[in-house]
């Protein structure tokens, strides 16, 4: 068991000086070679903080970790050590950036609960978003136009009551997420799977900046650590463990998502999915998330019925789609849900082909329909 390091108030210890031999400490205890999260917390249990690790004899550590690691640990610190904890202090003169670890009172409870919680995190913005009430929004990088309108509305939505909005600072569905929740009360968290320092992918640097200044970045990774394969499906279980539920919108079969919305339910988080059609590709993860057990939610005050944060709680916004001219919406009425081609709408509406494809293009341009590969046609909203 951690001890409660909740006695001490929050806003005391956000002005509390750096120690640049603790963090120096915690940084050579997370980078010593083969030392994981599980090994880290061991050694914090039985010798308490790592100054205090990095002192005991290798007959002393050999009886915790065995004689291996206890070598690592009482080896010379490694020069690239020395100067990746020489870019930490320089980076934390920032007044907006932050160095937390698991003896610290602003590490969020929410991960505290995790079974796998990082020693220490790097947080870039308002430590206040980590202890707030949340819920994590995920999909897929490759999301069609109704996707992102979902992610944006549901997202917005979920912030205006108060609620935190985290994600992963992907492209598609999270970054459309984190952009829905600026702005408003509960703004968006993002869990970055590199150093706090990179911003990947590149094209996100003008939305990390936005979420920086009015939410947080957070990252378990070392600064300069850069895009690595095997770090992003490990930073899901930060998002859903931030998080009191994860909502899935749009993911295919073999999806990132379903790994966080595994997490989730391991964590003991709610998982929540919003359907789609049948016949698209992006459906079947939720459709298949809905059939383990997930919640099927239409709406973001679906979400709000079913999880509600401490203290009263606003009513979603509805986000209505504005009055279309009787033409257009006849013809949107006929298009239905399901891709469509042009030769089922002529069918359909009985307009000619150039009379028709006025009409599609007056609706793209409202943002009522997407263009889909083939030439076919889906409605949006």
């Amino acid at each position: 068991m951690w001890p409660n390091h909740r006695s001490k108030p929050l806003s005391s210890a956000a002005e509390s000086s750096i120690d640049p031999l603790e963090v120096a400490s915690w940084i050579r205890l997370e980078q010593t070679p083969g030392v994981g999260n599980v090994a880290a917390r061991l050694l914090l249990t039985q010798f308490g903080l790592p100054e205090n690790i990095f002192a005991a004899s290798h007959a002393a550590l050999s009886a915790v970790v065995g004689k291996p690691l206890a070598s690592a640990l009482t080896a010379p610190l490694p020069a690239r050590t020395r100067y990746l904890i020489d870019q930490t202090l320089h980076w934390l003169q920032n007044s907006r950036h932050h160095f937390l670890t698991l003896a610290d009172p602003r590490y969020p409870q929410a991960l505290l609960d995790i079974p796998d919680p990082p020693i220490v995190l790097y947080v870039k913005g308002h430590l206040a978003r980590l202890h707030a009430p949340a819920i994590a929004i995920v999909g897929s990088r490759n999301a069609s136009a109704q996707g992102l309108l979902n992610a944006g509305q549901f997202a917005a939505s979920l912030s205006q009551t108060g609620f935190v909005v985290v994600s992963g600072l992907a492209m598609g569905i999270d970054a459309a997420a984190h952009a829905g929740a600026l702005h408003h009360a509960g703004s968006t968290v993002a869990v970055i799977g590199t150093g706090i320092d990179i911003v990947y992918p590149a094209r996100n640097r003008a939305l990390a900046m936005r979420i920086a200044d009015e939410g947080c970045v957070v990252s378990e990774y070392a600064l300069g650590t850069g895009a690595l394969a095997a770090n992003f499906p490990r930073r899901n279980r930060l998002i859903s463990g931030l998080s009191r539920a994860v909502l899935v919108i749009e993911a295919a079969a073999r999806s990132g998502s379903l790994i966080t919305a595994r997490v989730a339910v391991e964590q003991g988080r709610d998982v929540y999915a919003i359907p789609g059609s049948i016949h698209a590709p992006l459906s079947k993860g939720c459709h298949w998330l809905i059939k383990q057990g997930a919640k099927l939610v239409e709406s973001a005050q679906d979400v709000l019925e079913e999880i509600a944060p401490a203290g009263p709680v606003a009513t979603a916004r509805s986000l209505e789609s504005p009055a279309l001219p009787a033409m257009l919406a006849a013809l949107l009425s006929a298009l239905g849900f399901d891709p469509v081609d042009s030769d089922t709408l002529v069918a359909r509406t009985g307009l000619d082909v150039a009379a028709l494809s006025g009409q599609l293009l007056e609706l793209e341009l409202l943002g009522c329909l997407e263009v889909l590969p083939g030439g076919n046609y889906r409605r949006v909203g």
